[in-house]
């Protein structure tokens, strides 16, 4: 099963540093310069194979503005895609619109505490999730694609598919940079998985 995953594009706080989570910001111009290149790149890696595929994004803000641009350089409607709850970018509870520099200072032993164990730390806070209960989403949603697919979502939700379908171990899922300008390609069922 083919799946072309693709990470919103740039926002302010990524800019920044700052840990998203599940905060709803905006795309920023970088953000959307990427979006409308990655889908100039997919209509032509698609090409007249389009129509096969299924188009679902995360409800956050900024990969529905992602993927309605992209769908918009590939001359297909901008609004006819899917959104997918489980496509939520990994929640950092407490610590969301904080960078890590601010993090040391007000909670040191926590941030070395995620630092030793980064897959299976839990950030403090109502609804924070570590890396490993992301992935049991992004496994769930992975068994349910049934046709050839192109996805917008985030980068812990990414990093899982490496765990999951490449194998990577931990601490390399978690550390591995995921761009917001390139495209993975991913063969579900044969476990391969790369960047395009």
């Amino acid at each position: 099963m083919l799946i072309y995953m693709i990470r919103h594009g740039q926002t302010d706080w990524n800019a920044e540093g700052r840990m998203q989570g599940q905060k709803d910001i905006d795309l920023n111009a970088t953000g959307r310069g990427q979006a409308m290149r990655n889908g100039e790149m997919l209509a032509h890696v698609l090409g007249d194979t389009v129509g096969r595929f299924d188009f679902v994004a995360s409800p956050l803000r900024r990969t529905r503005e992602t993927m309605e641009r992209m769908r918009s350089e590939m001359g297909l409607d901008p609004l006819a895609y899917r959104l997918d709850e489980r496509l939520k970018e990994l929640s950092f509870g407490d610590w969301e619109g904080f960078t890590l520099a601010e993090l040391a200072k007000a909670a040191p032993e926590r941030v070395k505490e995620r630092a030793r164990r980064k897959w299976g730390f839990i950030p403090p806070g109502q609804d924070a999730e570590s890396y490993e209960i992301l992935s049991w989403r992004i496994g769930a949603w992975l068994n349910s694609v049934e046709q050839p697919t192109v996805c917008v979502s985030h980068g812990g939700v990414i990093r899982s598919c490496f765990r999951l379908i490449g194998g990577m171990d931990e601490d390399e899922a978690c550390e591995i940079n995921i761009p917001q300008d390139r495209i993975l390609k991913i063969d579900r069922d044969a476990g391969v998985i790369g960047w395009m």
